[in-house]
């Protein structure tokens, strides 16, 4: 028993000995599982960021042994770019940001998303950087930009630091909006390696030992099935909704759907069509830098517009519209990112449609107000008819298809064309048609 005994211990001793010599620091294998590849191309917005949060969740259920952010954008929101930095800093699994394909660049919310991730990876001909905050809202006080610049530079410098890279240069990055390269980037200790693609970003990540909360990971990528996450059908619809332009698009077709309906009750389809515009294009807005100013003005044109139908301004209203619509449309959403506004391209064939719009309207509702009425007690004034008696001074008179009793001042023969110049009940009053 005690020879039993002696040999189980012997054996792991022997055991723990190889253990250290394989694993000197200790580290834990991040073996099995799966690889797990989300893709994010654009601007970092709500729905990205509810995408990569799925994607977490997704890894964490199916214990994937890696997630790989491939990354291509070129800023976005804070809050959107945090939540994303959070759910990475948070996550149970190692996270690794690529930016790829050759050609893209991790800007602005970008930079700290590459920086939160455990592996920090670029391919060739992409750049890392520009992340001076971006003012949203407009102006404001410089010790509210100052307040910014620095909460963002001493968040950006603690991703850096946290996984041991260079927090001077990220820093600099929030500060100075300083660019890199991936040479660069790998040079200044920004990153961790270059890869040309997922392939040999997964070489090189086997065998990689990885400072974790947990502990010491180390990663073995090599023969790990790779799985890719595409966003569903819902978020790239968000992502879609979240367009400056089509947010744009989207409120110009409810304003003009609603006012359809207003003006023509009864048709329905505009109407349906509108809300329904108006519905998304608020939900489109509440994630945009929205002006208050620029909404406002939109909202002041449609209703000139719908005053120049009601009101004869001999075109005063409808100009005043034009460009109150125009103001408005390029005020709408404020941001020295080009990539957050709406696009002139999109606005000025816009605007002209809807002045174009207006205009056929209130032709026709113009020529409608002058057009003589062909039925009732005002239809029949004007109207010329024939005398079918000698008007000495009455007798009867032929009018719109009837026959009508008549008087008349004049001297009106039988087959006279006669005018109607009023009606008193049942009896017009004709004067004889000095056009004949």
């Amino acid at each position: 028993m005690r020879r039993r005994e002696h040999g189980l211990r012997s054996a792991s001793l022997v055991l723990c000995l190889a253990l250290t010599i394989f694993n000197p620091a200790g580290a834990k294998a991040a073996g099995g599982g799966e690889i797990l590849v989300l893709t994010v191309r654009g601007p970092i917005s709500p729905p990205v960021a509810e995408y990569v949060e799925r994607g977490m969740r997704a890894g964490q259920e199916r214990g994937a042994a890696l997630l790989v952010l491939e990354l291509d954008t070129p800023g976005g929101l804070d809050a959107s770019m945090r939540v994303i930095t959070q759910a990475i800093l948070n996550a149970t699994f190692p996270i690794a940001v690529h930016v790829a394909p050759s050609g893209a660049r991790a800007a602005s919310a970008g930079t700290f998303i590459t920086l939160a991730a455990d592996i920090a990876a670029m391919a060739p001909g992409t750049t890392l950087g520009a992340a001076h905050p971006v003012n949203l809202i407009g102006k404001s006080d410089e010790t509210m930009i100052a307040k910014t610049v620095n909460d963002a530079a001493a968040y950006c410098r603690s991703l850096a630091e946290r996984h041991g890279r260079n927090g001077d240069w990220a820093e600099k990055a929030v500060r100075e909006s300083a660019s890199l390269t991936e040479v660069q980037a790998l040079k200044e200790k920004v990153i961790d390696l270059v890869a040309p693609d997922l392939d040999g970003l997964l070489a090189d990540l086997d065998g990689r030992e990885l400072r974790r909360p947990e502990g010491p990971v180390v990663l073995h990528t090599r023969g790990l099935p790779v799985v890719r996450l595409p966003p569903d059908w819902q978020h790239r619809l968000l992502g879609w909704l979240a367009d400056p332009n089509v947010a744009y698009l989207l409120l110009m077709l409810g304003m003009l759907g609603i006012f359809f309906e207003i003006s023509h009750p009864g048709v329905f389809l505009p109407g349906v069509i509108g809300g329904i515009s108006l519905i998304l294009a608020f939900y489109a807005l509440q994630s945009l830098p929205v002006s208050a100013a620029g909404l406002l003005l939109i909202l002041l044109a449609m209703v000139l517009f719908f005053a120049e139908l009601k009101i004869v301004s001999y075109g005063i209203l409808g100009v005043g519209a034009v460009v109150a619509l125009t103001l408005g449309s390029v005020m709408l959403i404020r941001s020295p990112a080009t990539w957050l506004r709406v696009s002139l391209l999109v606005i000025i064939p816009m605007v002209a449609v809807t002045a174009l719009y207006f205009l056929v309207v209130l032709r026709l509702v113009l020529k409608a107000r002058r057009r003589t009425p062909a039925t009732g007690r005002e239809g029949m004034l004007g109207a010329v008819g024939e005398a079918l008696d000698d008007l000495a001074p009455a007798g009867n008179v032929f009018v719109h298809g009837e026959i009508w009793s008549a008087e008349s001042p004049d001297i009106v023969r039988k087959g006279d064309r006669v005018r109607v110049t009023a009606v008193r009940g049942l009896n017009l009053q004709v004067r004889k048609d000095r056009e004949d």
